[in-house]
């Protein structure tokens, strides 16, 4: 059961206060939580030869190669079909058990993330961006104007599809993500602005996950639309220019303080300084491996002094260089510096093992020189060109480019975003599964039809590890990564039901219920305490994230786990969003054995300050008992703030977020409306299958319009009884309700199970 210690606990921003449920609602979960598995009635399940709803799984890996192809121009090369590609790992070639073509210039652009195309991209397949800004090798001056480059390709040159993330690196805290992996552009632009300096943050947002910097709702006074570091007020106003200019003269101030910790002139210290970062930058790249497809990281820097690399290049009038020379020719190698002359090999094999840890995680670097946008005579005063060197050695190694001007970088990104607007995602199964971590190496093909052509792949992949030895970064980018690709995954089924009810003319308050199977999410569990981790973000049209809540239940598997294999485990949170077309996404995930679920709902949250009716989601009552419960807490400032919407007749009751039904009982059904008209109503229902076909039967009766003491809020009690179906779970009920006075017609609608 849950633990009543932890049960309400819940980890949102401080200086975002929720609204508490009702106490009665309370009542009803710790009647469950304290009563043991005794208390807890009998779910109505489904006989033993109905469908289960959990049947396992196999012991299956399916590896997938994202696959660029450019012509001797560059250019994406298309047309290619799954006999163009020959596949070898470990030299042994595989047989292809999946092939995708993914041309990015084909999708919409117009319905931004919500299109059905994007949506249903596997993140594999997807175009992922790093932004990394490194604080250590670069000049103040430099990474803050390398923030309008950054921007740009943010807001402008990136396609909806597409992921970014922004991270900076430091030698005091080493990388550090500030927003993962995301279509949130809004997110992403405010950790450009700030490089994550918490004092020119409003409100930092508590988010284990990173996608959410700042809270969602102080958008409107950081507009995606305005420039980073623009010295005039076009359009700005007097207090907000003041204000982006004391921020960008803290993003300076910090930068400088960070930049003060090193002294450049000592080789011996700045060659532990690149040890260090090599090192911490290898930890990064085995966490990005988590995340699915390409990584493209664009490093912002003036790049380290690659004499500590490659050696010192003499010149004509090199007087030091000429007296190596004639040391070396003397015989007295002891007065030769031979790191200083040669490089140094132990940094190269750091560097070369960094290297190496990024190709096997599939990224590639694409270094920015942004060591000439200092201002005035500090241009390159410190390296010259010498930092370029080290930058190129890094690109080149990882299949990338260096951009030597971050002020036109728009124009060579182009580039890069035409030749990997085309992917080629091959699938197969390796042989031999081991859960080691082991390397195997890959090795990819054309057809001899197709030679000429330059392909683009990741060098191998890694064996998966059990969940309990990966770092907290790999779990977070897995997490996320699922929920910004909001592919569905059934490890743990998830039903979720959210209902928008009228907070304001101009606002909704939005229950978010979560129904979470018990079977598979103990699956494997062993100890006597269980974690599961839940999480629920949603995002507009744009992809914005408009609001989310996270947290962690710890469930007491030694008292409940047989109340949790019957049933499962349900979960409310709330939302709060103005009205608008969203899309809900959330993961649940064991935190023991990673085992995970992942559901998305779109929802549309009308505006109530129209006099249109509206007609919210049917809603079938749950007899008490069947769940373990569990909910959102709330700040204790807001206590009572906001009636338990789910009542018919002042009687509290908890929703199924998939109701089940059964062949000759009857259901009892609530309808809340707005707006509706005094004049008669008729409801109707039709039920959809899973083809979308309709399937004659069923009935509304009992229909009761009851009382509910507020302005042009309606609640319809009524009972539904559905025909005989066929056991399963993808059936649609669909509720019209007609108002006769005005021939108006109000529809809305919820996915059920049905069993005999």
């Amino acid at each position: 059961m849950i633990d009543p210690a932890r049960s309400f606990s819940f980890r949102t921003p401080a200086v975002k206060p929720r609204k508490r449920w009702a106490a009665v609602l309370l009542l009803i979960a710790l009647t469950t939580f304290r009563g043991g598995p005794e208390a807890t009635a009998q779910k109505n399940e489904p006989p033993k030869d109905a469908a289960p709803r959990f049947e396992g799984s196999a012991d299956v890996l399916v590896v997938q190669v994202p696959v660029t192809v450019t012509d001797r121009d560059g250019k994406p090369l298309r047309g290619l079909t799954a006999a163009d590609f020959e596949l070898y790992d470990e030299n042994e070639r595989r047989e292809l058990t999946g092939f995708e073509v993914i041309d990015i210039s084909r999708l919409p652009r117009d319905q931004g993330n919500r299109a059905p195309e994007i949506r249903a991209l596997d993140s594999s397949a997807r175009r992922h961006f790093l932004l990394l800004f490194d604080l250590s090798f670069s000049d103040p001056n430099a990474l803050v104007r390398a923030r309008v480059a950054a921007r740009d390709l943010v807001l402008n040159q990136l396609h909806p599809a597409d992921l970014a993330a922004v991270a900076t690196f430091s030698a005091e805290h080493g990388p550090r993500l500030l927003v993962t992996f995301t279509p949130d552009r809004a997110q992403l632009a405010r950790a450009i602005d700030t490089l994550g300096i918490r004092g020119l943050l409003a409100r930092t947002a508590t988010d284990p996950l990173s996608f959410v910097i700042e809270t969602p709702e102080l958008r409107a006074d950081n507009s995606v639309g305005e420039t980073v570091g623009s010295a005039s007020g076009r359009g700005i106003g007097a207090e907000r220019e003041l204000r982006r200019d004391a921020n960008e003269a803290a993003v300076q101030e910090n930068l400088r303080v960070i930049g003060r910790q090193f002294d450049r002139s000592q080789r011996a210290f700045e060659r532990n300084r690149i040890t260090d970062w090599s090192r911490q930058m290898a930890d990064l790249a085995r966490s990005l491996d988590s995340v699915a497809g390409r990584k493209q990281v664009v490093l912002f820097s003036e790049g380290f002094d690659s004499n500590l690399l490659m050696g010192r290049a003499p010149t004509v009038n090199d007087q030091e260089a000429q007296q190596d020379a004639a040391n070396i020719l003397g015989g007295r190698l002891a007065t030769v510096d031979s790191d200083q002359l040669y490089g140094s090999t132990g940094l190269h094999n750091e560097l070369r093992d960094m290297l190496q840890e990024f190709r096997r995680a599939d990224c590639v670097f694409q270094a920015v020189d942004i060591g000439g946008l200092r201002a005035g005579a500090d241009i390159r005063d410190t390296l010259g060109n010498r930092g370029q060197d080290g930058l190129f050695y890094m690109a080149n190694e990882t299949g990338g480019l260096l951009f030597k001007d971050a002020n036109f970088l728009a124009d060579q990104m182009s580039a890069l975003l035409e030749a990997t607007s085309v992917t080629y995602l091959l699938a197969f199964q390796p042989e031999k599964v081991k859960y080691d971590g082991s390397f195997r190496r890959l090795r990819i093909k054309l057809a001899e039809s197709r030679r000429g052509a330059k392909l683009a792949y990741r060098a191998g992949y890694y064996m998966p590890r059990p969940y309990q030895e990966l770092a907290t970064l790999e779990k977070n980018l897995l997490a996320s990564d699922a929920i910004a690709s909001a592919s569905p995954r059934n490890e743990i089924r998830i039903d979720l039901l959210a209902v928008p009810f009228r907070a304001s003319d101009e606002s909704a308050y939005v229950p978010v219920i979560l129904e979470i199977d018990g079977g598979p999410l103990l699956q494997d569990a062993k100890e006597d305490r269980l974690a599961v981790e839940i999480y629920t973000y949603v995002t507009d049209q744009k992809g914005e994230i408009r609001d989310f809540f996270t947290d962690q239940v710890t469930l007491d598997l030694k008292r409940g786990r047989e109340a949790l294999e019957r049933t499962g485990l349900k979960y409310y949170g709330h939302l709060d969003l103005a009205p608008g077309s969203y899309l809900v996404r959330s993961l649940v995930r064991n935190g023991s054995t990673g085992r995970s679920g992942i559901t998305t709902l779109p929802l549309e949250v009308p505006s109530f300050a129209a006099t249109s009716s509206v007609l919210l989601t049917p809603l079938f009552a749950d007899q008490p008992g069947q769940w373990v419960l569990a909910r959102q807490s709330e700040d204790e400032s807001s206590r009572g703030t906001v009636v338990y919407p789910f009542t018919i007749k002042g009687d509290p009751f908890i929703p199924a977020a998939r109701p089940s039904l059964k062949s000759g009982e009857s259901a009892r059904l609530c309808l809340v409306a707005y707006n509706l008209g005094a004049g008669d109503l008729e409801v109707t229902s039709r039920i959809l299958g899973a083809d979308g076909v309709e399937i004659p039967g069923g009935r509304v009766g009992a229909v009761e319009r009851t009382a509910t003491g507020i302005a042009g809020l309606d609640k319809l009690v009524a009972t539904f009884e559905p025909p005989k179906l066929s056991p399963g779970n993808g059936y649609t009920l669909e509720i019209l309700v007609t108002d006769s006075t005005r021939g108006a017609v109000e529809a809305s609608s919820i996915p059920f199970s049905y069993w005999n």
